[in-house]
């Protein structure tokens, strides 16, 4: 009842005191833990240490965790708005020359598997720290940021006086864009967490032509095809109603004053760390650094951008799109304590695709690629083996665990 609370309270902010600051600051944290469940935590126990202590902490963790580090070469797509959408691309390795043979006039070897992973709400690229690691000069890989995330421009259509809301199928174009510029050949293996394996399915929706011919295997991690507005998010039935009556209201609190929640948000970080943990791991024995790097990122994302997204999730449906993926080489994973896309939405999605490989990773939570990275780098191994990319004969690299980032 904590998270409604601080949204009711919210919905009251008014002048640009310290007190209005505190409850513009609840409204923006409790939006992103209750109404999607982007995730964030602090390193150390709020209970046990002082304000000062804590931020030494953080500052320690900022500078020594290797979480994040990882950079490709960069390119820039635009969507069909003039949204500029960053992308990173890793290459494989060269292999040794191979002797020369005689071909045919005109034919020339074909294009390698390049793999597109998809990153969630209020997060960035970075997010696939672990996975990046280990196929980095195995498989060509694509890193891009949705828009208004990370290192991509402001969505165009979200701002302005004629400003649209964001839509998942706007997202599903976005990604056809950065597939046109980073991947224009070539067999694709798709990966998406959360928003990402949303914006995957919008993807098959609008694009059956390019997944027939070009998509080799997709993996869906901690997501969802629809149903959103019923997930309780671990609350009792009256709290989650309470929630979805003020959320209108808190909604346009947020964006119009955006300015203030952001000052809010830093002021009140301390108060909802223990909260936002509880919506990202559920294991005791993550790493603090990995805690604080998800917590980074959502830092990093303004608070009218979680605003903005948050409508698009109540709308999400794409359960008709998922037939468009039968006979593929199909992963779906998530965590089983994950509290904002449960896993029982995962074995929808697989019930509706036969020939997916199901796996549920015990005592995980919502950012399962983080917290469990060597179970979901595993099951990601064996996929785009089953894909072609890489050959089955070849080794993942060492990619780790909450303890050793790898890369």
């Amino acid at each position: 009842m904590a998270a409604v609370a601080a949204v009711e309270a919210a919905t009251a902010a008014a002048t640009t005191t310290h007190g209005a600051w505190r409850r513009a600051g609840i409204a923006g944290a409790a939006l992103g833990v209750v109404a999607a469940g982007a995730a964030a935590a602090v390193a150390v126990d709020r209970l046990t240490l002082s304000r000062s202590t804590r931020r030494k902490a953080r500052l320690a963790l900022d500078t020594a965790g290797p979480y994040g580090t990882l950079r490709g070469t960069p390119g820039t797509a635009y969507a069909d708005d003039g949204t500029p959408l960053h992308y990173e691309v890793d290459e494989p390795d060269p292999k040794p020359a191979a002797p020369r043979r005689r071909r045919l006039f005109g034919r020339r070897p074909p294009a390698p598997v390049t793999v597109v992973f998809s990153h969630g709400y209020c997060l960035n690229q970075d997010s696939w720290h672990f996975q990046r690691a280990a196929l980095r000069g195995l498989v060509r890989t694509v890193h891009w940021d949705q828009r208004s995330h990370g290192r991509s421009g402001r969505g165009v259509t979200q701002t302005g006086p004629d400003r649209v809301p964001v839509s998942i199928d706007r997202l599903g174009r976005d990604l056809k864009a950065v597939i046109d510029a980073a991947a224009p050949e070539g067999p694709l293996v798709l990966v998406g967490h959360s928003m990402g394996g949303m914006t995957v399915m919008a993807l098959v929706a609008h694009y059956p032509e390019l997944v027939r011919e070009r998509v080799a295997g997709v993996a869906l991690v901690g997501t969802s095809s629809g149903r959103l507005g019923e997930v309780d998010y671990g609350l009792p039935l009256a709290g989650v109603n309470a929630v979805r009556r003020v959320l209108p209201g808190v909604l346009r609190a947020l964006g119009a004053r955006a300015d203030l929640v952001e000052r809010g948000r830093r002021v009140t970080a301390d108060l909802f760390a223990d909260l936002i943990k509880r919506y990202s791991f559920s294991s005791r024995d993550v790493d603090p650094a990995v805690v604080r790097f998800a917590e980074r990122m959502i830092e990093s994302t303004p608070i009218d951008v979680v605003a903005e997204f948050y409508p698009a999730f109540e709308e999400h449906d794409k359960t008709a799109a998922l037939p468009g993926l039968a006979g593929l080489p199909v992963l779906v994973l998530a965590g089983e304590k994950d509290l904002v896309t449960p896993s029982g939405h995962s074995e929808e999605i697989a019930a509706l695709l036969p020939g997916a490989e199901l796996v549920i990773v015990p005592d995980a939570g919502h950012l399962v690629m983080l917290e469990r990275p060597e179970a979901v780098t595993d099951r990601l191994a064996e996929l785009l083996a089953r894909a072609g990319a890489p050959p089955a004969a070849a080794n993942v690299g060492p990619y780790g665990s909450t303890a050793q980032p790898g890369g």
